[in-house]
Formats: structure tokens, sequence, C-alpha cells
């Protein structure tokens, strides 16, 4: 598919309109997927509270304070992720959030340091979303790189069974796009397990970390058997670098989802993309994982500069787990579909 397609889809799920579909097109299916996902969006009156972000807990490195919170990029002082309204946009060029009455507030430098998962210090805008190999959070994923640039990517999973131990962990699965030359900031859907929802699993649109800063969108609820769509799509054409991009987070089975649009790419290129991610915070034993034992991210659909799907993206698996307590049989399976196993 060519580029129309794309500014289709990000039009979809902004605007809410109806399109003619052809129903033997898997990414026709994906548009209208995602169109009625924003009228369900609009149409959602009640759900669950979120809790705030889970505290870096009695088992985080000595170096982070105890009143971090635990994030999938890392551990941040509370008053540096901003939680966005829906509607809300990061604008990288006007320095602002604008909101969708029309005002915006400055974005502010984080005040705090952060620190990754292995309790190493980051300042200002020092990456924090470095390449996944030196820091212990991602326990394995599945990624592959361009020469060029990526336009989109989208993925299904459905949610696993809930940990059968609980020790205060936090899972996050998700895919998603970055830069490996200048790792600024990466743009995920996430489904996460005790994140914004205690001991529950929910999902939360992403964008990190500039300015020492990380930008959440509005959390939803889901559960167990649940169907997932994640996907982050460039909202314009012509360039490697586009400067918008919409991140959509989608249960397919109860209509909840988290938007995270026109958000800025911070001037980064994003030729790196992850077509899924096993990433943890303080699992104590095996049980803390999901049940199951394995997440399956199928249905994945990887875009070049130019809006083209790319046929058979060249996904490698590697597992970063080396040396980590506790072993749990990590390991992945290609190629139709991304594998992780834990």
């Amino acid at each position: 598919m060519k580029a129309t397609f794309l500014r289709s889809l990000s039009g979809a799920v902004r605007n809410n309109y109806s399109t003619q579909l052809s129903p033997t097109s898997k990414l026709n299916r994906i548009v209208l997927t995602l169109t009625l996902a924003a009228t369900c969006l609009f149409g959602l009156s009640l759900m669950t509270a979120a809790q705030a972000l889970p505290l870096a807990g009695p088992n985080r490195p000595a170096t982070v304070p105890a009143d971090y919170v635990i994030t999938p990029f890392g551990y941040f002082h509370p008053s540096c992720v901003k939680h966005l309204a829906k509607g809300d946009v990061v604008r990288q060029d006007e320095n602002a959030i604008g909101h969708a009455n029309g005002t915006s507030d400055n974005m502010q430098e984080c005040a705090h340091a952060r620190y990754t998962a292995d309790g190493e210090k980051v300042s200002g805008d020092e990456p924090a979303v470095q390449p996944p190999t030196i820091g212990h959070s991602w326990i394995e994923y599945a990624g592959v790189k361009t020469t060029s640039a990526y336009k989109a990517i989208s993925s299904e999973w459905n949610v696993p069974p809930a940990p059968s131990k609980n020790d205060g962990q936090t899972v996050y699965l998700f895919n998603g796009l970055e830069d490996s030359k200048d790792v600024d900031t990466i743009l995920q859907p996430v489904l996460g397990w005790n994140s914004d929802y205690g001991s529950a699993w929910g999902i939360a649109s992403w964008n990190c970390c500039t300015k020492g800063t990380v930008f959440e969108a509005s959390p939803a609820p889901v559960s167990s058997g649940d169907l997932i769509l994640g996907y982050t799509v460039a909202t314009c054409t012509g360039t490697t670098t586009c400067s918008s991009w919409d991140v959509y987070t989608f249960d397919q089975t109860n209509g909840n989802s988290s938007e995270l649009l026109l958000t800025s790419n911070f001037g980064q290129t994003f030729n790196w993309a992850f077509g899924g991610v096993l990433e943890v915070y303080n699992i104590a034993q095996c049980g803390d994982y999901p049940g199951g034992g394995r997440t399956d991210f199928f249905e994945q659909y990887l875009y070049d500069d130019n809006g083209v799907q790319i046929a058979k993206p060249a996904w490698k698996i590697s597992n970063v787990s080396s040396g980590l307590t506790p072993q749990c049989g990590y390991g992945g399976k290609l190629p139709e579909e991304v594998i992780l196993n834990y």
C-alpha cells in the first residue's frame, strides 16, 4: 500500500469518519478496526479508574529513590511523568502540550534525574532508551533496522493470563519504533500488568523521554484473553523524519483504547522497529510472569518510509537475560509471528 493508506489510517483514528472497505483487505480491516475504536472511545463514559504508577518498591536498585515510579522507560520522579488527557498533543515545534480546548502548557524540563532499570543515573536529554542490551528491564525482543526509516508498525496480541504469583512486579508487552543512531525517544503502544491498574492488566500509549519527561496517554483497563491491536503511524509524507505520529492501543474485545495522537518525534528518524518486547521490573520468581509461558505478536505489519508494506521483516530475536535471576526459559520463535517465551 502507498502512503495514502497511512494518511487515511491516521485520519480515521483522529477524525472518526466512515470509509467503504474491501472485506478481503487486511490493511483495510485495520482501518475499519481503528475507526470503530475511535467510535467506541468517543462513546465510552464508564471506565475503571487508573491507579498511580507503581512505586519503585523495595527491590529497586540502591541508587533509585524510594518515591520514584516505574515506567516502560525506567524509574522516573512522579513529577516527570505527564499523564495526557484525551485530545492533548505533544508539540516539539512549540515546546508545548496543546489541549483540546485550544489552550496549551509549556513543556518543562524535568528537574530530577531518571534511572535505567539497573539503576544507572540519566540526566537531561541524555539517551534514556538506549540499546536494550545495557539494561535488564528488556528481557527479550524482536527487532529489525533499516538504513532509511519506517513509516508505521502494527501488531496484535492477546492479553495473557494473570501471573500466578504477586511480588509487586510490573510486566510490559509492546511493539514500537525508535532511532538506533540517536536514541532520544521511543513510541510504543503498551500492555502492562500492575502498571496503571493494581494487580491487573491495562493499556496505554507512550512517548519518552525528551527533556527527561515521559508522556502517557490516558490508560484503559483490559482483561486476560482480550485481543490487543497496537499501532504507530506517521501522519506526514515525503520525509524520513516525520514530526507527527499517532500511537494507538486498542482492545478489540471490550472497545477500550488509549490514543496518543499527533505526538512529536522530537527530531528522531525511526529506523529501528520492534515486533515484540518483554520488559519487567521486580521479578522474584518465574510465577511472577504472566500465565501461559509465552506471548505471540501476530498479524505483523511494517511499512517503509514510502508507506509500502515490507512483506517479510527480518526480525531477529534478542535474549538479553544472561546472568539474570530467575532464569525462566526465555527465548523466542519466528518467522510468521513473533513469539516471546518466559
